[in-house]
């Protein structure tokens, strides 16, 4: 395995886009983008994406490639990223991905299950029951076809239970069923960092930054995007508040409140779900930038320092 994938992933707010471009930039190698928000374009403040001097500074893949009304996946993000690779392969030895989504990262390092492809018939069948009879209907649904799967997601997820559902109409079978678990096989090798700081430092740098959104216009981009507030591309921290915020069930106060401790909220899962990953080494971005390139490829977990 002579190329080598690494990962720069951890809570949000903890500065995985600045370690991101130092680290490319020292290797002279591309960014693959692991954020499931930050895809989409116009919400750039909402997802903290990278700035236009970041951008320019090293070449970022994936950010702001579709549109809100666009469907994406874990899945498509998998087969886009390995679709990707051997081109950044003939450039050089090293790719860095970086982003906070869980599953995009798994997606990536792990690999999702072979899947049916979902007809355009199933899949306009669970959209028109979706606006007919709203999401509960399709939450009952996936609980008799797969009630397995649906114990384990969030049932107020649009995607994730219409895909639940979509996948059981088009398979015949649970969805569970389908899901293997195994680990794929990779021609790389996969170098996993879970960016950490202190809890107090952490939940600070979220304070800031909500508040610098607000400065940022935050307020103005969800207003600009309110008449798609139905689409799941929106249905996400800092949208759905100032949303409460556009219907009058929120005041701005309480809002801009309730933005700050949802990202704490989210933050804290992060860190739960990295901590089931053996693969990980934890460290924080200081460490990570202090090192040098070939130091830290050549004995990785010399960097491990748990917070």
């Amino acid at each position: 395995m002579s190329k080598t994938l690494i990962v720069i992933t951890g809570p949000t707010g903890v500065g995985k886009t600045a370690a991101a471009i130092g680290l490319a930039q020292q290797l002279g190698c591309d960014i693959i983008n692991a954020d499931s928000r930050q895809i989409y374009r116009g919400i750039p403040i909402c997802t903290a994406a990278p700035t236009p001097e970041q951008l320019a500074a090293i070449r970022h893949h994936f950010v702001a490639f579709k549109d809100l009304d666009e469907s994406y996946s874990a899945a498509q993000f998998e087969t886009d990223v390995m679709a990707l690779l051997p081109s950044l392969w003939q450039q050089g030895d090293y790719a860095v991905m970086c982003g906070g989504s869980m599953l995009y990262v798994d997606a990536v390092c792990r690999g999702i299950d072979s899947l049916p492809d979902i007809s355009p018939e199933v899949r306009a069948a669970v959209k028109e029951k979706l606006a007919r009879e709203g999401l509960e209907s399709l939450v009952e649904e996936l609980e008799r076809l797969d009630p397995q799967y649906a114990a384990t997601i969030d049932r107020k997820n649009t995607s994730r239970v219409c895909h639940g559902v979509e996948i059981c109409r088009q398979a015949g079978v649970p969805y569970s069923t389908l899901r293997t678990g195994q680990a794929k096989q990779r021609d790389f090798k996969i170098i996993k960092f879970v960016l950490n700081i202190e809890r107090e430092h952490l939940f600070d740098r979220i304070n800031r930054r909500v508040d610098q959104m607000i400065d940022d216009g935050l307020e103005q981009e969800a207003r600009s995007v309110y008449h798609l507030r139905h689409l799941n591309s929106l249905n996400t921290v800092g949208m759905k508040e100032m949303f409460a915020l556009f219907d009058g069930t929120m005041d701005r106060h309480t809002a801009i409140e309730r933005i700050k401790k949802n990202t704490r909220v989210y933050a804290k899962k992060q860190l739960t779900w990295y901590r089931r990953d053996p693969s990980a080494i934890w460290t924080t971005p200081e460490r990570l930038a202090d090192a040098s390139s070939l130091d830290m490829l050549a004995d990785a977990r010399s960097l491990e320092f748990r917070v």
